[in-house]
């Protein structure tokens, strides 16, 4: 009989990576090349479920069959295989804890505690998911690389840089079914994986670690620099540095965008550029969305944080560590403000609500576009959105 495996959302956590959990669970942020509910998926198989926040709870529902042998995992941890021979150890009615936090729990209830000593790879915040993300991203890629064959790398592109790892793992992953022509690829840095139906077009620089994902695209003569990663269904052009796209969004024209976590079904106009770094060069304060203020970070270099479903148009200006939430459509000339909640539409101006009548039929165009539905319980889910973000206007 298949483990019943339960990731869950701490709220306190959660919270903190708003706005890019306001439409998903943690363990349904893309980190490295995969979903941290993937990785598990991989490292740890089952049958998986979600518990998380209530209004998300009907799209990914929580199967709780058996409350004594249930497995309960914190849905902001990566595995690696000392974690899961620790949870596969763990005795029903016990819970696995590192520095006093809990990592997993086998049953529901637990009155007994296993410390480890090592603290598993995991988001804490906002900016780990780029912060970190060289190190998911090489996981990631080792798993695949070292299970897998990859299809030869072109003679039209230029490799830079020692094709293997020291273990004879090569630094170039190319799915058979993707397609790389006249690209240079520097892996001194990390390695590079082009999934499935992905293309790498000609003029593009590359230098690693990178992730493209299934059916996405970076456009001709593109910069890339890692540890980036492109979610499926993607379209990436211009200068891209450290980012994190989920999916299906476009960064598909000139542009920077540095030190930045995107969600899904965004897109960023031609020339639209986001600032990383401070003209003073100060420490980075982003806002905190149970604090309602702008917190620091410890941090110099911080670009854009963008929720789901947020355009931006031609030439639009980001300063740095700006926080876009849910449904907004940002435009028109100067710099916006630093935090927009949810479902507002304007610049540096002023801003106003967005219809939701008017965003749902912009999602359904969008969404369409990609052969994916939105649903009922997806409506439902942008409603308490929107009355979620009145907190914030």
């Amino acid at each position: 009989m298949a483990r019943n495996i339960i990731l869950y959302d701490d709220p306190e956590l959660r919270e903190n990576l708003l706005p890019i959990t306001f439409t998903r669970p943690i363990a349904d942020i893309r980190f490295g090349i995969f979903t941290i509910r993937r990785k598990w998926q991989r490292a740890f198989p089952g049958d998986y479920s979600y518990l998380t926040a209530d209004y998300l709870q009907p799209k990914y529902p929580a199967h709780e069959v058996n409350t004594l042998d249930d497995f309960y995992i914190a849905g902001n941890i990566c595995p690696n295989p000392s974690l899961i021979k620790a949870i596969e150890k763990l005795p029903s009615g016990a819970a696995l804890t590192c520095k006093g936090v809990t990592l997993a729990r086998h049953g529901k209830n637990t009155d007994t505690v296993v410390e480890i000593d090592e603290m598993p790879l995991a988001v804490n915040s906002l900016t780990d998911i780029f912060m970190l993300n060289e190190q998911a991203l090489i996981d990631d890629y080792m798993t695949i690389a070292r299970t897998a064959t990859s299809a030869p790398l072109s003679k039209t592109c230029t490799l830079i840089g020692d094709p293997c790892f020291p273990d004879g793992t090569p630094k170039i992953f190319i799915h058979p079914e993707a397609t790389v022509e006249a690209a240079t690829l520097n892996v001194t840095k990390g390695p590079i994986y082009v999934g499935p139906n992905a293309e790498i077009m000609e003029g593009t620089c590359v230098r690693g670690p990178l992730a493209l994902c299934e059916h996405s695209y970076i456009n001709m003569g593109s910069k890339i620099y890692g540890a980036t990663t492109i979610g499926p269904y993607c379209k990436v052009g211009g200068e891209i540095n450290n980012v994190v796209m989920i999916g299906y969004s476009n960064k598909g024209h000139d542009g920077f965008l540095g030190n930045a976590v995107i969600g899904e079904w965004c897109n960023l106009g031609a020339n639209c550029v986001a600032s990383n770094l401070k003209n003073d060069y100060s420490e980075i304060k982003l806002w905190n969305y149970p604090a309602h203020r702008f917190l620091r970070t410890g941090l110099q270099f911080c670009g854009l944080i963008m929720g789901d479903h947020t355009k931006a148009g031609i030439n639009t200006m980001f300063n740095t560590a700006t926080v876009v939430g849910v449904g907004c459509n940002i435009h028109g000339s100067g710099f916006p403000r630093n935090f927009v909640a949810s479902f507002s539409e304007g610049g540096a101006s002023g801003f106003s609500d967005v219809s939701l009548n008017k965003f749902f039929d912009i999602a359904r165009r969008v969404m369409a576009r990609r052969h994916v539905e939105l649903t009922d319980i997806d409506i439902d889910i942008f409603n308490s959105i929107y009355a979620i973000a009145e907190t914030y206007k």
